[in-house]
């Protein structure tokens, strides 16, 4: 298990870059300065031992001593010692919506952004239940199991967008019905599911049949809207760039609906809550006052500790990568251009 300990100094990892932009706009200024100054051949003659390939070495160092030097400021921690903690919290399962109408713009920046900063959100407010993340749109797929780690949780999280699922539609039955399956201890008794979505539901009706498997085995549902019921289009983007917006069989722009309703039934019917997840920070705070009102159930979790700075590792490899750029000149390596590997000497007649 590693940890930043120094975050803040990852910014500085654009020098890097700048680097890179910095070399390749000096070699093209020189290069129009040798053009007014002479004739390429003759350049080559007044400097044979120029080498073009010790310049691009150099910066590759340089590159990767300044990354080196990022890095060990950053100080990475890795966990030397697993041991067992006792906690008490709930185990939750978050099902967010990723079919194509939560590309929908009518809460900013779009559905589908919305409802992954909640569920971020919600996740910092956590302290030791168990959180498990769920995938859906015509078909439901697990994202990530019932765990304690809240950093693997926000990785899946924001790699969460609605190109994951080759099948659209948006069954919520499905997202209930893999959701029971999540919850692996037996004795825990609060179980809750939230449901992050705009509420539109093509499963014909099971959404109830799920919803009653769901109360069977003790869990609770808790629906959270993201959208408007204005709406508003489905924008149709080709890496970044708008290209149309979606249209129905009869060519009509499909304006998509929070579906406020459906979403309200399910959370009354499952014995929990609907909120309205417009303003995150009040959504936010409902959630967290639902969850601090329920019973939390004692459980072992494994959890590293005795974490070891790593900075020294990253400091060494800079300055090794440093006196290397001191020893190599910027002229050919004499056995090197004797080889003439390149064939570069002229055979002589």
């Amino acid at each position: 298990m590693i940890q930043l300990d120094q975050k803040i100094y990852l910014y500085a990892l654009v020098l890097l870059p700048i680097m890179v932009v910095g070399f390749l706009m000096l070699q093209i200024w020189k290069k129009k300065a040798q053009q007014r100054f002479s004739e390429p051949d003759l350049l080559k003659k007044l400097a044979p031992n120029k080498s073009n390939f010790k310049n691009i070495l150099k910066l590759i160092i340089q590159v990767l001593g300044v990354g080196c030097v990022v890095l060990a400021l950053v100080n990475p921690k890795a966990g030397t010692k697993l041991e067992t903690v006792q906690r008490e919290g709930v185990d939750i399962v978050f099902a967010v919506d990723v079919s194509k109408s939560m590309l929908a713009e009518d809460i900013a920046p779009n559905r589908m952004e919305k409802a992954k900063r909640l569920v971020s959100e919600i996740i910092n407010e956590l302290a030791s239940d168990r959180i498990g993340i769920i995938a859906y749109a015509a078909q439901a797929y697990p994202q990530l199991p019932i765990t304690t780690d809240y950093g693997a949780a926000k990785m899946f999280l924001q790699g969460m967008n609605t190109e994951m699922l080759s099948s659209q539609g948006t069954a919520i039955s499905d997202a209930i019905e893999l959701a029971t399956t999540y919850y692996n201890d037996a004795a825990q008794t609060n179980r809750v599911l939230f449901i992050v979505s705009d509420g539109e539901d093509h499963s014909n009706g099971n959404a109830t049949a799920a919803v009653s498997k769901a109360l069977d085995a003790n869990i609770k549902i808790f629906t959270v809207g993201v959208g408007t019921e204005k709406g508003g289009p489905i924008p149709i983007r080709e890496k970044g760039v708008l290209e149309r917006l979606k249209r129905d069989a009869e060519g009509e722009v499909v304006i998509t609906k929070l579906q406020q309703t459906t979403l309200l039934d399910i959370a009354q019917e499952g014995n929990g809550q609907y909120i309205d997840g417009s303003n995150t920070a009040q959504a936010v705070a409902q959630i967290k006052e639902a969850l601090n009102q329920m019973d939390k159930m004692a459980f072992e979790a494994k959890q590293f500790s005795d974490y070891k700075d790593q900075f020294q590792w990253f400091l060494g490899a800079a300055l090794v990568l440093f006196l290397l750029d001191l020893f190599i000149f910027e002229g050919k390596t004499a056995w090197i251009a004797r080889l003439n590997l390149f064939n570069e000497k002229e055979e002589e007649v």
